[in-house]
């Protein structure tokens, strides 16, 4: 099963090299990693998703909660949260296409971050399956290219899954 964890740690050199190790040490696969600092400029938040039964998703919580630099672990996947990702996508449609484009762009509530006589450069948030959608319907037009974010989540207040 899929795991959405958060782990607020120090905002310190190395604890992203030792919760990274952590995982890969443990033969742990980290399907996305998102890291940013919070509103105490001490401390970072990560969000780390990965796959595995109870069993193993206790043993990693378990680990990260030895480290010294770790304040807090939480499995989002336990409460009810609040998810997004995003992505940039460049795409070269024909000129017939471009007010196609532009109109599943409208649709998907994204919007045209750059564009050049060739390409447009769009930007969609929201949750998995809407990214996944967007790309999916993008690439008749021709995608150039796509970065796209790890998860970010956070626990919505006074709400149990």
């Amino acid at each position: 099963m899929r795991h959405t964890i958060s782990v607020l740690v120090e905002n310190k050199f190395g604890v992203l090299a030792r919760i990274s190790s952590l995982f890969s040490g443990r033969g742990y696969n980290i399907e996305s990693l998102s890291v940013g600092e919070t509103i105490d400029p001490k401390t970072s938040i990560m969000t780390i998703v990965t796959t595995g039964d109870d069993r193993i998703i206790e043993q990693i919580t378990k680990q990260l909660n030895k480290l010294i630099d770790v304040i807090k672990v939480t499995d989002l996947t336990e409460v009810d949260h609040v998810e997004r990702e995003m992505v940039l996508i460049k795409v070269a449609p024909k000129q017939d296409d471009k007010a196609e484009v532009l109109r599943l762009t409208e649709i998907f509530r994204g919007r045209v971050v750059d564009s050049s006589p060739k390409t447009y450069t769009v930007e969609i948030t929201g949750d998995e399956s809407k990214i996944n959608a967007f790309v999916e319907l993008m690439r008749p037009f021709g995608i150039k290219e796509f970065v796209r974010t790890g998860k970010i989540a956070i626990a919505r207040e006074g709400f149990k899954k």
